[in-house]
């Protein structure tokens, strides 16, 4: 208790207030000492006025500041501009802090302090602090101008029909392009920043009427509680809230698309941005939602429909086939038909190592070449990745380690494997499938088949901030399965997921009448 109460008397201590003076010498005094052995901070000290007696020192951080922005704002009109002004000596020295704040600086955004830890903070953000000799108040501009990228197709969610922007570095752009999007005062922003040390801004996106309260509230909460020295990214995020860290299913869904963050916010979902991140977190997420793609609402129903059918079959292939070719050429002989059987023993002819071994070394195999590829430039990465699987492929054939239907198996896997929409997903299920397999070489089928239960039991078990993870294949609410593999008509998806949202009704089933011409009439189209 002792150690506690200590601890937490330095953490009030670091985060008490040192207040500024109306000394301009005492204030950059104090900031030079807490800045010392900054050599890109920049102390720009002029005077100001027809008598040149008015002293200002403006503080910033070379290369975080947009420089014409800092001439335009701050340093021409002061300098130059109120010159021209007559001196009045007695009511310009009462009223100096009110004609600078309110009438000389042009910046659009400007913020007032006595704090100098705050101007500090700001100054690093990249802000620029105005000191004012003889007043103790602190004017922060707005000036950023650091160096950042411009807005581009995200490469992790390319899509054939849809918008091309996916979300940068900077934290206020991705706000904008969320912003761009849903054109609605009920869509809240509430922003604090997390890391100790990094100060890192953190933006809570819902819409007020639409997202449910104890959703939005168990969110801050945990973002809250996060005591961390530093977040460098949404990841960091991501794995202090989650509700499971030892799973291997992710709980958040993450996405670098802005009109997927639009998406879920219109049902009902919260969005989390991080400074510094192009990637945002979605919460909460479930397994369902980690099949779709921004581009199945894009695409006529049928469409999506069929692709989404694809997904499930690729993903299931991708986490079970090798170890249901193992099962069955080891201990399961008896299911395949003869033919196949004697097939595949001729194959196998002199590999000298089992099933297992064999799916494991090309498993493996697989797995370094695409780690190889990703490391490495993208050109040389492809060519790693494609012509390097297809070379060890035909050596290992050639050497007798493997036979050739096994590494037709691990082909079909790994194409089987980039089907999912969702990276981190489809991670999951490459570790499960080692599991899978590990469990298949040891108990067959049976042991196929008890590990499929255990991890489905995990994922009914499973929850998203106190959602169901297989929602909503465990949920009652027919509505809910217009949404899932199947994907109704537009028209037809007239309500929100009950458990994300309070304000169900998404839109009234208006769809136009039909002129039917070669009838001569019209009629109405059935409507559900």
């Amino acid at each position: 208790m002792l150690l506690f109460g200590k601890k937490k008397k330095i953490q009030e201590n670091e985060r008490e207030k040192i207040q500024s003076t109306d000394s301009l010498e005492v204030n950059i005094a104090k900031v030079k000492e807490l800045l010392k052995d900054c050599d890109d901070v920049v102390y720009k000290e002029f005077v100001v006025g027809v008598e040149q007696k008015l002293r200002f020192t403006v503080v910033y951080i070379d290369g975080m500041i947009d420089s014409r922005k800092l001439d335009n704002s701050v340093l021409n009109p002061l300098m130059i501009q109120a010159r021209y002004i007559p001196p009045e000596a007695p009511k310009l020295s009462d009223k100096l802090y009110e004609l600078v704040r309110y009438g000389t600086i042009p910046a659009s955004e400007l913020k007032e302090s006595e704090d100098l830890n705050e101007a500090i903070l700001d100054i690093l953000i990249g802000d620029a602090v105005l000191f004012i000799d003889g007043t103790r108040t602190l004017i922060t501009i707005s000036v950023k101008g650091w160096p950042s990228r411009s807005v581009n197709e995200p490469t992790t969610e390319s899509v054939i029909r849809g918008p091309r922007d996916g979300f940068v570095e900077t934290f206020r752009m991705n706000t904008a392009l969320v912003r761009r999007r849903i054109r609605d005062h009920k869509l809240k922003l509430k922003q604090l920043r997390i890391g100790k040390r990094s100060h890192t801004d953190v933006g809570v996106f819902y819409i007020e009427d639409i997202a449910k309260p104890e959703l939005v509230d168990e969110v801050f909460r945990r973002l809250k509680s996060i005591e961390i020295d530093a977040v460098l990214d949404s990841g960091y995020i991501e794995q202090l809230i989650e509700d499971d860290p030892y799973s291997p299913f992710p709980q958040i869904l993450a996405s670098e698309r802005p009109d997927h963050v639009a998406a879920d916010l219109y049902e009902g979902k919260v969005v989390v941005l991080v400074d510094n991140s192009p990637t945002g977190l979605i919460i909460p997420s479930t397994f369902n939602s980690m099949f779709q793609s921004p581009e199945d609402y894009y695409d006529r129903w049928i469409i999506a429909t069929v692709l989404r059918i694809i997904r499930y079959a690729a993903s299931l292939i991708a986490m079970i086939l090798p170890s249901l070719y193992i099962s069955l050429t080891s201990y399961n002989t008896g299911i395949l038909p003869t033919k196949l059987v004697l097939s595949i023993a001729a194959s196998r002819e002199g590999v000298p190592f089992p099933a297992i071994v064999e799916a494991f070394i090309m498993e493996g195999t697989l797995e370094l070449l695409r780690e190889a590829g990703i490391r490495l430039p993208a050109p040389i990465g492809n060519a790693i990745g494609i012509v390097g699987g297809l070379v060890i492929g035909e050596a290992a054939v050639r050497a007798g380690i493997v036979s050739p239907i096994m590494v037709i198996i691990v082909a079909i896997t790994a194409i089987a494997s980039f089907a999912n929409p969702s990276y981190n997903l489809s991670v999951g299920f490459r570790l499960l499938r080692f599991s899978l397999m590990l469990i298949s070489g040891i108990l067959g089928l049976y042991g196929l088949a008890l590990g499929l239960i255990i991890i489905f039991t995990h994922m009914a078990r499973l929850k998203s901030f106190n959602v169901p993870y297989l929602t909503p294949f465990v949920a009652i609410e027919p509505s809910d399965f217009k949404d899932t593999i199947y994907r109704a008509p537009t028209y037809k998806m007239i309500k929100r997921p009950p458990l994300t949202s309070k304000n169900v009704v998404r839109m009234r089933n208006n769809r136009p009448v039909i002129n039917d011409k070669a009838k001569g009439g019209t009629k109405d189209d059935k409507r559900q």
